[in-house]
């Protein structure tokens, strides 16, 4: 598996991940306390995994890497990754501010929690559509296999240095668990739309 190959397979993680994610975003309107709980937890996996550790990978050792090769920070895919970067830390900052309140089930801040997590979801998934099909196939084009194998060696250390040995799979099995979980409240509680927020899939 080349580099930008194991980036892509983490988008797939991630992606489930944000499919609980926004399930639970509707669960907020039913049980906020327990919703709220669970997106701890989810958003923990985003800073944790999909920070510290996928966009590590990215800003750290791909992006200056396509830099050296010729891709220009400004004015080009990686300025606006970058940026999108920054946002999404925003998000998450923001759902992790507001958490406290929606366990407590304050209103406002369970508001907060709903909106943040969805604007997050959303922007996550537009970022990831546009780094597979725009970024990493530039990128296959001008690295060279011995690039690619030295991100992915590089890449094992930044797991090991930024989330610990052992964390990177256990994350990959919650965005499984959560990702199911999502799927058997859509069918049990949310046949034909979600009826709280209305971000739900149809």
């Amino acid at each position: 598996m080349t580099a930008t190959e194991t980036l892509r397979h983490e988008h797939e993680v991630i992606l489930l991940a944000l499919q609980g994610a926004e399930e639970q975003a509707c669960q907020l309107a039913y049980d906020a306390r327990q919703a709220a709980a669970l997106i701890q937890e989810m958003a923990g996996f985003f800073r944790d995994f999909a920070d510290r550790c996928h966009h590590a990978k990215e800003e750290k050792l791909l992006f200056p890497l396509l830099e050296q090769r010729g891709m220009p920070r400004e004015g080009g895919p990686l300025g606006v990754m970058l940026a999108e970067h920054d946002q999404g830390r925003s998000y998450v900052r923001a759902i992790l501010e507001a958490l406290p309140g929606a366990i407590a089930q304050d209103r406002d801040a369970v508001s907060r929690v709903r909106d943040n997590l969805l604007a997050y979801v959303g922007l996550l998934r537009e970022h990831i559509d546009k780094e597979n099909h725009c970024l990493f196939p530039m990128a296959d084009e001008i690295v060279s296999p011995a690039d690619q194998a030295g991100l992915s060696a590089a890449f094992e250390r930044v797991e090991v240095e930024e989330i610990g040995a052992g964390v990177h799979e256990r994350y990959h099995e919650l965005a499984h668990q959560w990702a199911m979980l999502a799927r058997h409240d859509w069918d049990y509680q949310h046949e034909g739309g979600c009826r709280a927020c209305g971000a739900c899939r149809g």
